[in-house]
C-alpha cells in the first residue's frame, strides 16, 4: 500500500481533485480532528484528519472526494452515491475500510 509521504503531497492530491471535481477549495488544512475524518464549510475551507496521513492513499482519496462533493451535493443521497461511483468505482468497500479504523 502506498502512504501520503506529508501534508503538502496530500495537500496536492486534494488541489488535483478539486480541478477533476470543478470545485473552489479555499483553504484546506491538515490538523488533528478527534470525531471525523473531514470537514468541509459552504466558505470552501476544508480540514482533514492528520491521521490520514500515515493511512493509504485509497483512504485518503475517498475522504477527500467524499468532501469535495458536498460543495455541490450536501447529502448522502442518490445522486451523491452515483458521483462516488463514478470517481471511485466500489466506494462502500472503501468506506468500511475505514470505518473499521475507527472515529
Amino acid at each position: 500500500m502506498k502512504h501520503w509521504r506529508d501534508r503538502e503531497q496530500f495537500k496536492a492530491r486534494v488541489i488535483e481533485w478539486a480541478a477533476k471535481l470543478e470545485v473552489k477549495a479555499h483553504s484546506i488544512y491538515v490538523r488533528p480532528m478527534r470525531r471525523k475524518w473531514a470537514s468541509c464549510s459552504t466558505a470552501g475551507t476544508l480540514s482533514f484528519n492528520d491521521e490520514l496521513l500515515g493511512m493509504d492513499t485509497q483512504l485518503g482519496d475517498y475522504v477527500i472526494v467524499h468532501e469535495l462533493l458536498h460543495f455541490s451535493v450536501p447529502n448522502h443521497g442518490k445522486l451523491w452515491k452515483a458521483l462516488m461511483r463514478a470517481h471511485l468505482g466500489d466506494w462502500e468497500k472503501i468506506e468500511r475500510r475505514l470505518k473499521a479504523r475507527g472515529i
